[in-house]
């Protein structure tokens, strides 16, 4: 049963996470490998400042803060640049973040990490087991349900227009600028709401959690399941947690899981390529995308 419930809340985490990419990548056009390292910003920030007598939720806050200003910045350079280019530029913050979060250890506890986090608590009741996996949920569902608004506000519209013509956008006296910069902040702080939650459930922290391979992890269950769609990225999420679970209940040689786990991956992402590029939910990916979800 514990072992449910441990699987339960990591994929409401990692639902948080996809969705939070989404709006980058499906709904404003704009590709992010750095995901992961807005999941880090949250999750350490959170666990530092609470180690240290600050309110869990007001830590929580404060890492959301942190982190939509590092994903801001990243915006800055995608006013000119798109693409591969774009790409490039989020997988240096991402190696970059990774190397300060294990050679920073004064701060960071370096590969060691940050272990004694505080659980989260509600009027007192500390949070674990059932009642973080409703917490989890709770919060999963309102994320999903912020962004589900959001999307079909004019704001969303706008988002989605410059992510189909953003020369148009322009020529319409659109500030295409201002909204590349909020979306990539407010992927930013979901992301590290999802972080914090991690950290105050797992209660130990460390590097390996929120470098490149996450942010290539997300970025795929939004590809999974279909970039623009909302019910996608929930989609990839569940099937992407629930392979490496699976292949646990195959007989295999000792060393060869983890490999064979990296493998199928590789082949989801060339089959969803090749066979299904528009992702299991793709189909609704079109010019009223924000209506799909």
């Amino acid at each position: 049963m514990q072992y449910v419930i441990h699987l339960l809340i990591t994929l409401n985490i990692y639902v948080i996470l996809a969705i939070s990419l989404d709006l980058l990548v499906g709904f404003a056009g704009l590709i992010s490998l750095a995901q992961a390292a807005f999941f880090g910003v949250g999750a350490y920030t959170s666990a530092l400042m609470t180690i240290n007598g600050v309110p869990p939720f007001v830590a929580i806050a404060a890492g959301m803060f942190c982190a939509a200003a590092l994903s801001g910045a990243i915006a800055l350079p995608a006013l000119r640049v798109r693409g591969i280019h774009l790409l490039i530029i989020t997988i240096a913050v991402q190696i970059v973040t990774t190397l300060l979060l294990v050679n920073w250890a004064d701060v960071t506890g370096g590969s060691a990490g940050v272990p004694g986090i505080p659980r989260l608590s509600i009027f007192g009741m500390p949070l674990s087991g059932v009642s973080f996996l409703s917490f989890a949920t709770v919060c999963s569902v309102f994320v999903y349900f912020v962004m589900w608004r959001l999307l079909r506000s004019p704001y969303g519209k706008l988002l989605q227009a410059m992510r189909d013509d953003e020369i148009g956008c322009v020529a319409l006296g659109k500030n295409v600028a201002a909204m590349k910069i909020s979306a990539f902040a407010v992927s930013g702080a979901i992301a590290a709401f999802a972080g914090s939650l991690y950290a105050h459930y797992v209660t130990y922290v460390d590097p390996r959690s929120f470098d490149i391979s996450i942010s290539i992890l997300i970025l795929l269950m939004v590809m999974l399941g279909g970039a623009g769609t909302l019910r996608g990225p929930v989609l990839g999420a569940a099937l992407l947690l629930a392979l490496p679970e699976l292949l646990k209940f195959v007989p295999l040689p000792l060393g060869v899981g983890a490999a064979l786990r990296q493998l199928a991956y590789g082949l989801i992402l060339v089959l969803v390529v090749f066979v299904r590029p528009e992702g299991l939910l793709g189909h609704r990916r079109t010019a009223d995308a924000g209506t799909s979800a």
